[in-house]
């Protein structure tokens, strides 16, 4: 179920654009009980309480918001199908739209939703905050106000940033270039690989070589399955053969990436090899991803990764391990040809990867 607000700006702002905010729940929709004292959320309803400024926005906005709010921890593949089902449902309508979302999955979310929404061509721009709504010193509304601003913005007629990204302490980012590495400084999410899409200080400057550019001819295509039969294994010094193993012989397991050392490297112990040898013949994808934030996978510059290379591993480049879970979860989902599979594996989609 979902519980819905509309919000016309001031009659001395004339509405000139439409924005729909779908809040899933976070931080930033929260405030602090002073029965329970705990924070618990607020009703959305009140959201001009709260944010007084969206009035003096010049665009008529829906809040849509989720009647169970949801704790990003708890985020999962069937929500974001109904994320991008709702956008394909309110897509004629709106300029543009923004993701209200808890903090821990945000860039996952992004990165599903980025695979998900074939042929963009309209901002759905995610947010949320580290501090609450409610508290002093917020940044809660910042984030909000900007994130509609730059889905409204527009070059002509058509949108400026015609894609899934992240809003966040007054840096834009591609969605699924995006990690979050911060639990405790408002600099949450950075993205190491791939140059920001925007820098907002007193104006927002957009960096257009970066932003995606639509096909004139795209039309947006909301794809509705994944396949949630995949899992991260991450490499450590020490990994013994029968954790390996183990985690290995998954039943149904139909993909994993793998977190490998620096540049792809791995173990080269026999054993090693044996079981991603096994694991490949079982016709299950194993997509090679460092663990490194900055930098890519380059199989068969060391040694330690020659193997793989040869096992026919898929290289993921410099993905994250967010965009490369969502984008594994996608491409299963699709039942396409082996070779085709590989060959969306080894390729950028969605500017997810170099």
């Amino acid at each position: 179920m979902l519980k819905t607000v509309h919000i016309q700006p001031n009659i001395n702002t004339p509405s000139t654009h439409k924005v729909l905010i779908i809040y899933t729940g976070g931080t930033l929709g929260m405030t602090y009980d002073k029965k329970q004292r705990n924070l618990v959320p607020f009703a959305f309803e009140q959201i001009l309480r709260k944010v007084p400024e969206l009035r003096d926005l010049a665009c008529e906005l829906t809040v849509v918001s989720f009647e169970k709010l949801i704790d990003s921890s708890n985020m999962k593949p069937e929500i974001w199908i109904q994320l991008a089902e709702l956008i394909g449902q309110y897509y004629e309508e709106y300029d543009g739209f923004v993701i209200l979302h808890g903090t821990d999955t945000m860039a996952h979310s992004a990165s599903a939703l980025s695979f998900l929404l074939e042929g963009l061509r309209k901002p759905v721009i995610f947010t949320g905050a580290q501090l609450p709504i409610s508290a002093l010193r917020t940044d809660a509304r910042r984030n909000l106000l900007t994130s509609i601003e730059i889905a409204i913005a527009k070059q002509g007629e058509n949108a400026l940033v015609p894609e899934v990204a992240i809003f966040f302490n007054d840096v834009l980012l591609r969605g699924n270039r995006t990690r979050k590495i911060e639990s405790s400084h408002f600099d949450a999410f950075h993205s190491e690989n791939y140059p920001e899409l925007a820098k907002v200080g007193i104006h927002i400057q957009y960096n257009h070589k970066a932003i995606h550019e639509p096909n004139a001819l795209d039309f947006l295509k909301v794809h509705t399955k994944m396949d949630n039969q995949v899992a991260i294994l991450k490499i450590f010094p020490g990994m013994n053969e029968r954790v390996m193993r183990g985690f290995l012989e998954i039943e149904g397991l139909r993909g994993i990436v793998l977190e490998t050392f620096g540049s792809g490297n791995a173990p080269t112990d026999k054993w090693f090899i044996k079981a991603i040898q096994d694991i490949v013949e079982r016709k299950i994808w194993v997509y090679n991803v460092s663990q490194c934030i900055g930098g890519l996978v380059m199989q068969g510059r060391y040694a330690t990764s020659q193997a793989f290379a040869d096992l026919g591993v898929v290289s993921g480049k410099d993905i994250t391990t967010e965009a490369a879970i969502a984008k594994l979860m996608f491409l299963l989902a699709q039942d396409l040809p082996e070779t085709q599979t590989k060959l969306r594996l080894a390729h950028s989609l969605r500017g997810e990867m170099s």
